[in-house]
């Protein structure tokens, strides 16, 4: 995640307030309750790319005795794997 954990709250209530109090929404939900769904849909988006990141490293190590053998670059790799799950998934980060 590129930005700290404890931004996420203070994003999520600013997003839910600036969206109210522009009446762009109308909540049928307490006030509170649509922050903390805000927060957690905010975190899991964060995430995305260290998921990414956690799977390329399993994808990796299955190949770990081959790539130390042939001496081969783990960044270009690493960074060539990520990129092709990213067009695979259409994914944005």
């Amino acid at each position: 995640m590129r930005i700290p954990r404890s931004w996420v709250l203070p994003m999520a209530r600013r997003i839910v307030n600036d969206l109210l109090e522009k009446q762009y929404i109308k909540s049928k939900i307490d006030k509170e309750e649509l922050i903390e769904i805000t927060r957690e849909i905010l975190l899991d988006e964060l995430m995305v790319e260290d998921r990414l990141n956690e799977e390329v490293r399993q994808i990796l190590s299955q190949y770990e005795k081959e790539i130390e053998a042939k001496r081969l670059d783990y960044k270009k790799l690493f960074d060539m794997t990520k990129q092709k799950l990213i067009r695979e998934r259409n994914l944005i980060l």
